[in-house]
């Protein structure tokens, strides 16, 4: 029978602490994937289909230290249209703080750069993912992604991999992901990315974050797939701020220290 750890009170928490609860394994060789993601009391991932609405000021924390603590923010096309995705804004002092712990970080305090999988690289190179942004964006796509997509995403500033013949796997993204040295991996969606990587047994490690809201309508779940996968995952932690927010930290059974 798993033991579940007492609850830990939010606020109790100084900066410090909130670091060593998120940590990353140490000495990684390959890249671990983390998800992010917040839902409602009633399962809903988003409201009017974005997951902003979701929020609360404990997640609203946690979400920005998570991003301080990865190498690369990976995203599914689909999110980052929905989501209006730019670049990522972090804390330097605290990503310079962090690699100098060898906890994550960067050396010169720059942000993680976004990696969107796209297998047609249908992405507006308009956008504020490409115009917002002080890191290039990482386009994970395909050889039978259309030529003048990927041209005038590469002009707008992009570096595009084909990582793929006409899909994107998980192993192809995990592969492109090592190859550049992007170790700490934080996935914060959508519902499909989420489902394949469930599906190729990727994941790692899941943030959940419950939001103390009924939304009801028809939002859909965190993750989604042709066929179901019922993958273990061990409960590492489990914040409760005065609001009523979960935050849940749980790591996938056999993987988990």
């Amino acid at each position: 029978m798993q033991r579940v750890p007492n609850a830990i009170q939010f606020t109790t928490l100084d900066p410090d602490e909130l670091v060593r609860l998120y940590t990353y394994p140490a000495a990684l060789e390959s890249p671990w994937f983390r998800v992010n993601f917040v839902t409602s009391i009633d399962g809903a991932a988003t409201v009017d289909g974005r997951s902003g609405a979701l929020g609360s000021p404990a997640d609203h924390r946690v979400f920005p230290l998570l991003r301080d603590l990865a190498d690369v923010i990976l995203v599914g096309a689909g999110t980052a249209r929905a989501e209006n995705y730019g670049g990522a804004r972090t804390d330097a002092h605290r990503r310079l703080r962090l690699h100098h712990h060898g906890l994550g970080g960067s050396p010169d305090g720059t942000p993680p750069p976004i990696a969107v999988v796209t297998a047609s690289a249908a992405l507006d190179p308009a956008s504020r993912l490409f115009t917002d942004t002080t890191r290039p964006p990482l386009i994970l796509t395909t050889a039978a992604a259309p030529a003048d997509r990927k041209r005038a995403l590469t002009d707008a500033g992009a570096e595009v991999l084909e990582i793929g013949d006409d899909t994107v796997t998980a192993a192809q993204i995990r592969t492109a992901l090592a190859a550049r040295g992007l170790l700490r991996v934080l996935c914060e969606g959508g519902p499909s990315l989420l489902g394949s990587l469930i599906a190729a047994e990727t994941v790692d490690e899941l943030c959940l974050t419950v939001s103390p809201l009924l939304i009801g309508g028809t939002a859909g779940r965190i993750a989604v797939s042709p066929n179901a996968l019922p993958t273990p995952m061990t409960l590492r932690h489990a914040l409760l701020d005065d609001d009523g927010t979960i935050l849940t930290r749980w790591e996938r059974s056999h993987t988990a220290c």
